[in-house]
């Protein structure tokens, strides 16, 4: 078979998976496809663009900051309009700034000074004082705060702010930069407001100008970008930092280019109706400020923001009105009054800060204004995102699929820093805004797909999971848990388990009478068994071999609803089996053999725990330690399996006999333990009377009625040679001789392991 065809036989499945990839990342670049998530991540990624670059102070660009010290030193924000009045007077006559931009209304008259309160009273109740109307008259020029404002305005450089409105209509308009009619009918989409909430009379026709400053947000809340000119009536109205850039720059007018040739347009250009760019006509030049839809552009932040963010200077409020601010900081800038303290709710969600102060984005605005450095994106934006989705698609379906996983690993990294590579350097250099949210998707979804699809999930993991858990649990839950491998796990976990322990009796006295090789032979005998019956016949995990003795659990790493009835059919078997060994072990000579096994259930920690050199499959806990306390017991009660009173209430279909009631070392509460004798259904009459009669007798005991507890005991002992008979016949002797007292609990405490 030709390479060529070796290589589509065996990876055509996940070339197919991958040029589907690719098909469905181009459409979305073209356009004929739409995700609110993706476009989410290119907002994601657009924030991230701009904080990779540290920002430099403009000292241009001044923020004359309303903080907590000037509210401190002048009280509570609004201020009254005499106090804005000496801010302008000081940052115009004083500081000779260039231009000042207010983001800050004044909707209504300024009354906080009580002149009309007063002129009232002289008209009325105090009409009859000699002297008060002309006092008053002579006071009115001081007290006239919004007349203060507008002196101040009058002449200079400065441009307020003002917010649009769906219905309100207060206040009075500034004058458009160009109207409908001007456009001689062509059409200029824009976003359209019909209301307006601007300045009083008084202080707009006397102030340079004014901008709009209401934000505008995409639909999850963050500023991406701003509307530069927004259109109310029949009129368009500049925003709040193009209009203070044209009085900085001192433009004579602002008018919309047209390109006549549609087709180089960006689309969102074609949206708002062929509009190329938005012209500052100055006096030396023309200044282009590129717009996308709804004549919006896209702001550049510029560090994290505020008076720390480095981007712009910051000059508290109160320095510029005390004087303290110095002179060569504001001297000829183009100045924003604006307020960073939290009370006054002018702090923004933007990409790259979800606290950045308001005032701050109309200075990014106005640097890239002064600038002329914009980002945009360009009419050719869906070619060059098709062009590189199909390139890095088409090179990474055929290389992922061919490569083993750290090669794969490191081509899908590889592929990851050069498209986000492209997209900075695209940014930085050649001012493209391109997304790359649908790229960097595709990229890790071809590597996570062939990774899935051809090794790592399938293959490694099951065959990972089957050496993990081979050797402890049955062959048959490891195929069911090679089929969900997600499912399973060894790492550490609490959960409600069931352990056992068996141990050989008098194994020390065996090992002395056998060789090294019976001894080998006798032990392996015993352990295959053992591990049979808790493994594969009731599907238990294998914990560890101790020498002589086994540990077992069930209901990890496969989880079982009756995990106690199952340890509990396993004790069972084992003792059977343990039985048959005997009797071989006997007919070639060997030592007996006899088992004793503790059961007990309870909260565990299940795990893959051990030190650095070696690890192990294991639990451990408190409730472990008592199934081991509890194996040690069964030969004080001649009983070949003993169980924790939690086994007892979690496998109620086998017949128990209690034995006892008994603090064990290492625990202050004292336990209820119990002996399996097989099925209930199994027992015969017989056998469920002599149950009936044991448990009398021990409530006898108890009860410290030692009569009739030894007359029920002997006549059970004249039926059956029983060791726990005999130790409760030999308690009742010592109680007699010894009585407990009253008090006494009827606890058996033991001291040793």
């Amino acid at each position: 078979m030709k390479p060529a065809a070796r290589l589509l036989r065996r990876y055509w499945g996940r070339w197919l998976l991958g040029l589907g990839l690719t098909l469905g990342a181009a459409l979305y670049t073209l356009g004929y496809l739409h995700s609110d998530a993706i476009a989410r991540m290119d907002g994601f990624l657009a924030g991230l663009r701009m904080r990779v670059d540290t920002p430099r102070l403009d000292p241009r660009i001044v923020i004359v900051d309303i903080d907590e010290k000037s509210l401190a030193a002048l009280g509570r924000f609004p201020w009254s309009r005499d106090i804005q009045a000496r801010l302008v007077t000081q940052l115009t006559r004083r500081y000779e700034v260039g231009a000042v931009g207010f983001d800050i209304s004044f909707p209504e008259p300024d009354t906080s000074s009580g002149y009309a309160v007063l002129e009232r009273l002289a008209h009325r109740e105090l009409d009859r004082v000699a002297g008060l109307k002309e006092q008053l008259a002579g006071l009115k020029a001081g007290m006239d705060y919004d007349g203060l404002l507008a002196d101040a305005l009058r002449g200079q450089p400065v441009v307020l702010g003002y917010n649009v409105s769906e219905k309100l209509r207060k206040g009075v308009l500034p004058a458009p930069a160009f109207t409908l009619a001007s456009l001689n009918g062509r059409e200029l989409l824009a976003y359209s407001a019909s209301g307006y909430e601007a300045n009083i009379a008084r202080l707009q026709e006397a102030a340079a100008g004014a901008g709009i400053f209401t934000a505008a947000t995409d639909a999850d809340g963050v500023i991406r970008s701003a509307i530069l000119l927004q259109r109310i009536g029949d009129a368009y109205y500049p925003s709040l930092s193009l209009a203070t850039a044209a009085v900085y720059l001192k433009a004579r007018a602002i008018a919309p280019y047209f390109d006549t040739t549609v087709d180089q347009l960006s689309r969102a250009q074609r949206d708002s109706g062929g509009v190329a760019w938005i012209s500052l006509f100055l006096p030396q030049r023309q200044l282009r400020i590129p717009v996308g839809e709804g004549l919006t552009t896209y702001v550049q932040f510029r560090g994290r923001g505020g008076p720390s963010g480095g981007a712009f200077r910051y000059v508290s409020a109160a320095d510029v009105l005390s004087g303290a601010a110095p002179l060569a900081q504001l001297r000829g800038a183009l100045v924003l009054v604006g307020s960073t303290a939290p009370g006054i709710n002018d702090l923004r969600v933007t990409p790259v800060n979800p606290e950045y102060p308001g005032v701050e984005v109309h200075a990014n605005l106005l640097k890239s204004i002064l600038d002329n450095d914009f980002k945009a994106r360009p009419a050719e934006a869906w070619l060059l995102e098709c062009l590189l989705v199909l390139a890095f698609g088409l090179v990474l379906t055929v290389g992922l699929a061919r490569l083993p996983p750290l090669k794969a690993v490191a081509l899908a990294a590889l592929a990851l820093g050069a498209a986000a590579g492209i997209n900075l350097l695209l940014y930085r250099e050649a001012g493209m805004v391109l997304g790359g949210a649908v790229l960097l998707l595709l990229i890790v979804a071809l590597f996570v797909v062939n990774l899935a699809v051809g090794y790592v999930f399938e293959v490694r993991k099951s065959q990972a999971l089957v050496s993990l858990f081979g050797e402890y649990v049955a062959p048959e839950l490891v195929a069911d848990m090679a089929d969900n491998p997600g499912q399973y796990t060894m790492d550490g976990a609490t959960r409600e388990l069931t352990v056992l322990f068996a141990d050989v009796r008098g194994f020390t006295g065996i090992a002395e009478q056998l060789t090294p090789t019976a001894l080998r032979e006798y032990i392996n005998l015993y352990l295959t068994a053992m591990s049979l019956d808790i493994r594969d016949s009731h599907r238990g995990t294998l914990d560890k071999y101790i020498g002589d003795a086994v540990m077992a659990f069930w209901g990890a790493p496969v989880a079982f609803a009756d995990h106690a009835s199952r340890a509990v059919a396993s004790a069972l078997l084992m003792q059977a089996s343990a039985a048959r060994l005997d009797g071989e072990f006997r007919a070639r000579g060997w030592p007996a053999l006899a088992i004793g096994i503790g059961i007990n259930s309870g909260q565990m920690h299940v795990g893959d725990m051990g030190s650095a050199i070696r690890r192990a499959y294991t639990v451990m806990g408190d409730a472990v330690n008592l199934g081991a306390r509890l194996e040690g017991l069964s030969k004080v009660y001649g009983a070949g399996i003993v169980a924790g009173a939690a086994t007892r209430l979690a496998a109620p279909e086998f017949a128990w006999r209690e034995l006892d009631l008994v603090r064990v070392k290492g625990k202050l509460e004292p336990v209820a333990i119990f002996e399996p004798l097989g099925h209930a259904f199994a027992l015969d009459d017989e056998a469920v009377a002599r149950l009936d009669a044991w448990h009398a007798a021990l409530a006898l005991v108890r009860a410290q009625q030692w009569n009739g507890a030894h007359t029920i005991l002997a006549g059970l002992l004249d039926g059956e040679d029983c060791v726990l008979y005999r130790l409760y016949l030999d308690r009742i002797a010592l109680y007699r001789a010894h009585p407990p007292g009253p008090d006494w609990d009827g606890v058996t405490s033991f001291d040793t392991k």
